[in-house]
């Protein structure tokens, strides 16, 4: 498998990032780390091994990224402004520096991530849905208020799923946006779920609210909020995804 380890400076956020790229065919897939995690997670829960068949055989190539979530979502007793604010910076790290740099001009990404990776999969793939055309989030949270649960200014709204699509009025044009592209978001029922799978079930019911058609899909209550798991997720949605886009995903 060729990859590729990428250090570079950062001008929105006045510092070094990192990230990796696994393969260099096919479709592009973004991948957010889970919380606190790093680019090197992916590889290390064994995500990309399970993911070779797709790699390998030219289908996909993964870019796998690094958080800043300790400093920002994860930094609970820290200044709120403040936390956010660096998310803000981190966000268009992301949207206007990387992605131009790993993707071609009219090529779009499927993003994808797992727990806190959700989250960010989702929140990136619904502010800027002209970058995506697929969403695959493992065990995500929806809603910004988990981790500001006494604070709320527009940055924390603006990085809030849940609740900027609540408020999104029916003629707005990202709407369209939405119901051309593929959606899957998938929780277990089983230990440390909980909370997600809450998120999940108010997410679910709001897109149908909103009429974006998503794949919602709830596995067993023997299924927890572990990589032994997403595992078994990644490989079983990414099949699916490239067998419903054969022509489009192979490049």
């Amino acid at each position: 498998m060729i990859t590729k380890y990428v250090k570079k400076y950062s001008p929105s956020l006045g510092r070094e990032m990192e990230y990796k790229i696994y393969g260099d065919k096919g479709k592009g897939v973004l991948v957010f780390p889970s919380q606190d995690g790093r680019f090197y997670d992916y590889q290390d829960f064994d995500m990309v091994a399970s993911l070779s068949q797709f790699i390998d055989s030219g289908k996909i190539h993964l870019i796998c990224i690094d958080s800043i979530d300790k400093e920002t979502w994860s930094n609970m007793g820290g200044d709120e402004h403040l936390r956010i604010a660096l998310h803000e910076r981190w966000y268009h790290y992301i949207v206007d520096e990387l992605i131009p740099e790993v993707k071609a001009p009219n090529e779009t990404l499927i993003v994808t991530g797992c727990s806190m990776g959700g989250f960010h999969a989702a929140n990136f793939f619904f502010r800027r849905p002209e970058l995506f055309d697929t969403l695959l989030s493992l065990s995500g949270i929806y809603y910004a208020s988990y981790f500001f649960p006494n604070y709320h200014d527009p940055l924390v709204y603006d990085n809030s799923p849940y609740d900027y699509l609540s408020n999104m009025p029916a003629d707005h044009p990202y709407l369209k946006l939405y119901r051309q592209k593929e959606i899957i978001l998938c929780v277990g029922q089983g230990a440390w779920e909980d909370e997600l799978l809450d998120s999940t079930r108010k997410m679910d019911a709001l897109l149908k609210a909103k009429k974006i058609p998503a794949w919602v899909d709830y596995w067993g209550h023997d299924v927890a909020h572990d990589w032994a798991w997403w595992r078994k997720q990644i490989v079983y949605f990414m099949d699916k995804l490239l067998s419903w886009n054969n022509n489009d995903y192979i490049i």
